[in-house]
């Protein structure tokens, strides 16, 4: 039993608390209503009185804290795509950073054009940047979604459909909106174990939710979830490391490579909500979280034979073998290099082009010469790093609202917020080395830190105002103030440090990740001011239009103003139809202009290293890098709703045109020609620097789609039935770009990357004691390429993915008023995902695409235990 804490004020102040406002008759009329089906009356996408989704001027879906609940995963992203088909996120499992935090696309856009929100507020972004996000994700630096947990959730609501000229930045594709619980009393603490088919990937997670009174009419909801996870394994043995093995060298690992999803370790999340009734119409508020994990995954394998700058440079015609002498007197000291002071890149005596380089006389003969080395004396049957971080979260949001009861305002709602967010990845590497140390290096690496840091300040006002229209024409107005942050904190001085071997071929750095050093340490920020005007009018009892205007003003880049208009229009008591236009931008984050990243990514299926360098540093400028600008968009959208009892259909067209798109790269060669050039510019070894990537302005898109939900609830089998079907097509063209910095590969996962249609089919049984649901969900066929290749010659490894059907389920059982025992299954049939080819799973060490549409390690089952009070 559990009493929700309402008062007058705050119903009549539910939206300014979300970002938005309603009228001053709306909101003591429709608090017994809203307290009914609170789960299907949303505050976001109007400035007005909340509404129900079938009479929004714009889509919204809203899934409830019941529904998220009712999903195998311990993530919420997981949980928000089995609800939203026009909503992807796929697990990255050797991605850098990204690897940590895993981004999400609405109605085929990127991560950061989806803004979040939190209680209404502006949600900070995470300080990790997707470098290697699989097409559509590349560079896209959104909020990390994962650290919600469920248990913290009252409901989600979800507007598909442009709103920056409401809400600012980053609206592009639509806003999400997570509402915290705020009960005052009641709660519950659950468990949950599960594990994958294949018998890894065991999860444990204890949540908890409770609501307290705060002083005499006030309420404080707090929510924690406690969560670890195994790794899980879909490799099979690299061909290469197949062979190496076979010729005997025993250090080969078996497998040698790691496809699968990270471990992670003391995943700690707290959330609270506050709120308080300070009389006179007036309330106060405070909500905010801190949440902590640890994560571990793979890298890519370094082949003890040919991996250029650690064993060889050549290809691996010869083995890189370190010179002592040359290095610490600048006399050539051993016998088996050919380095010399003038020629120091020269190739060595040892043949690596031999089955196991290890038995060979020479390579055995080289180690017994004290003057010469190499790197297989310490990773003697090569090395695949693990990559890891501790993400630490936090954020905290205070504010008053209400009622203004004198002055020249009298009679206006008012609601003055500030907001700071801080999220920190602090990046560790293992199992590698800093080849230019020579035999000295270490193998393990703190390599430094992001920190993403946001403030915000709003002040919102809104009024019903009489204009002699039968309704209240709602007037609202703001103003907003923001600054981001992006600090970068240099690692330890063995991670990035150019090694006395460094002018002999040796890669510079710890080996897969380089840890920032001391040259690209500081922080960089931006700040920004906006105001906006939002207008909604009833002109008729059957028409509903509204307007918006924001104009913001960086100190960075110049200017913007955006706008939106609305209308629906009730054709009977069942039927009406509604539409949308709007101007949107996005503005580049800070992160992306100034971030510095050295990665290993495939290109044309080789491993190469590549320099990530903000777009006005020397090396990007010397390959055409230029000052970041805004993204711009323009957005039209035509829907229309039925609704006859307990029967509701929606159908929208969206077409979203975004102009100037920001987007990494592709990698860029750094040509041996240009390496005296560089070098005389600044550049530090260029010659170990195989490729340079920055983000850029480059290239034009056209996104259209058709979302189709519809909901049924009836009785049926002596029980209530509800029936859901949730359909997007989505279909995405790039316009233009610039062939010299972006490959025909990339524009073509971002065409096709991701399934053009999806669906979802949900049925809910409910009795007294017994609940259950099956949901089917539906992947179309996409583009099928592997890790961050983009390649798309035909004999590059890529192919059209199948389309696959896959089914979750579950069943709770209500053992008595305070214990619910609940089972169940995602991909219940252990639908198998895309496989790759024989001969490139064994070039990769991978059973399937890792883009693929839905989670490759297949079925998961579960068992939860929750206890309710």
């Amino acid at each position: 039993m559990s009493t929700i804490y309402r008062t007058g004020t705050l119903a009549l102040a539910v939206g300014l608390a979300l970002g938005t406002s309603p009228s001053f008759a709306a909101g003591f009329e429709a608090v017994a209503e809203k307290k009914a089906s609170v789960e299907r009356i949303a505050v976001l996408g109007s400035r007005s009185a909340p509404r129900s989704v079938a009479q929004s001027p714009v889509p919204i879906d809203i899934i409830s804290g019941d529904e998220l609940g009712k999903n195998a995963s311990s993530d919420m992203l997981d949980m928000l795509v089995g609800a939203i088909p026009s909503l992807n996120a796929r697990a990255q499992p050797i991605s850098d950073a990204a690897s940590l935090i895993r981004p999400v696309n609405l109605r085929g856009l990127p991560s950061d054009s989806t803004l979040v929100l939190l209680n209404g507020k502006r949600r900070h972004r995470a300080s990790v940047i997707a470098f290697q996000g699989g097409g559509i994700n590349d560079g896209s630096q959104g909020p990390d979604i994962s650290v919600i947990p469920s248990v913290a959730i009252k409901q989600i609501e979800v507007l598909r459909d442009g709103a920056a000229a409401q809400y600012g930045s980053d609206a592009i594709a639509g806003v999400m909106n997570f509402v915290l619980k705020d009960d005052a009393d009641g709660g519950s603490i659950s468990v949950r174990q599960g594990s994958y088919y294949e018998g890894d990937g065991d999860s444990t997670v204890v949540d908890g939710n409770v609501g307290l009174p705060f002083m005499k009419d006030g309420f404080v909801n707090l929510s924690f979830q406690i969560k670890n996870a195994d790794a899980t394994s879909r490799s099979v043995q690299q061909f290469e490391a197949q062979s190496i093995a076979e010729a005997g060298n025993t250090f080969i690992q078996n497998p040698v490579q790691i496809w699968g999803n990270p471990e992670i370790k003391d995943d700690i999340t707290l959330f609270g909500n506050l709120g308080l009734d300070l009389g006179d119409d007036k309330a106060f508020y405070m909500f905010g979280n801190y949440s902590k994990r640890n994560a571990t995954g793979g890298f890519y394998y370094r082949n003890p034979h040919n991996r250029d700058n650690v064993f060889s440079i050549d290809g691996g015609e010869t083995l890189l073998v370190g010179d002592v002498g040359l290095a610490t007197t600048g006399v050539p000291s051993c016998s088996w290099s050919n380095a010399t002071a003038d020629d120091p890149l020269a190739s060595s005596n040892v043949s690596a082009n031999v089955p196991n380089v290890l038995d060979t006389a020479d390579y055995q003969a080289m180690v017994a010469d004290a003057h010469c080395f190499s790197m297989n004396q310490i990773m003697p049957g090569g090395y695949t790093p693990q990559f890891g971080g501790e993400i630490i979260d936090t954020s905290l949001t205070v504010g008053t609202k209400g009622e203004i009861n004198s002055g020249v305002l009298k009679d206006w709602f008012f609601d003055v917020s500030g907001s700071l967010g801080r999220n920190e990845s602090k990046f560790n590497l293992s199992n590698t080395l800093n080849p230019s140390l020579g035999l000295d290096t270490p193998v393990n690496f703190d390599t430094g830190s992001y920190i993403q840091m946001e403030k915000t300040f709003n002040f919102d006002l809104v009024k019903g105002i009489e204009m002699g229209l039968g309704r209240p024409v709602n007037v609202a107005m703001g103003l907003e103030w923001r600054e981001e942050s992006f600090e970068i904190i240099s690692g330890e001085e063995a991670s990035w440090k150019a090694g006395a071997y460094a002018d002999q071929g040796f890669n510079i750095g710890s080996h897969g990740f380089k840890g920032f050093g001391p040259e690209t340490q500081g922080r960089n920020d931006r700040r920004n001011a906006a105001a906006y005007v939002d207008v909604e009018a009833h002109l008729t009892e059957a028409l509903l239009v509204g307007a918006a205007l924001r104009h913001e003003s960086f100190n960075s880049f110049g200017s913007t103003t955006n706008y939106k208009l609305t209308a629906q229009l009730t054709i009977s008591e069942e039927i009406s139809i509604r539409g949308s236009h709007s101007t949107g931008f996005r503005a580049p984050t800070v992160g992306q202009a100034n971030v510095t990243n050295t990665q290993t990514s495939i290109v044309g299926g080789n491993l190469i290293q590549s320099f990530l360098a903000p777009p006005t540093n020397i090396l990007s400028a010397f390959y055409g890098g230029k000052e970041l600008t805004p993204e711009m968009s323009k957005s039209f959208a035509l829907g229309g709703v039925y609704q006859h009892g307990n029967f509701l259909f929606t159908l929208d067209y969206y077409n979203i045109e975004v102009i100037d798109r920001l987007t990494q790269s592709s990698q860029v060669p750094v040509l041996a020609e240009n390496h005296a050039q560089l070098a005389a510019l600044g550049v530090v070894n260029p010659e170990l620097i195989s490729a340079v990537t920055y983000f850029t302005n480059d290239f034009d898109t056209t996104t259209q789609g058709v979302d189709v939900v519809a909901n049924y609830n009836m009785a049926l089998l002596g029980g209530n039935t509800v029936l859901s079907l949730a359909y997007n097509w989505t279909d995405t063209r790039v316009d233009k770009f610039n062939v010299a910095t972006t490959d025909i590969g990339k524009v073509r996962r971002l065409e096709e990357g991701i399934p053009e249609n999806r669906a979802t089919v949900t049925i809910a049984q409910n009795w007294e004691n017994l609940t259950s649901f099956v949901r089917v969900n539906y992947f179309g066929e996409y583009f099928a390429t592997h890790a961050d290749d983009t390649c798309a010659e035909p004999e590059c490894l890529n192919e059209t993915g199948a389309s696959a059907v896959t089914i979750d389920a579950e069943v709770s059982y209500l053992l008595n008023d305070s214990i619910t025992l609940s089972a169940g299954a995602n991909n219940i049939f252990d639908q198998e995902a895309q496989k790759l080819s024989e001969n490139a799973s064994g070039e990769f060490g991978a059973q399937y695409y890792e883009s693929g549409a839905f989670d490759y390690n297949g079925g998961y089952y579960y068992v939860k235990a929750t206890y309710n009070f």
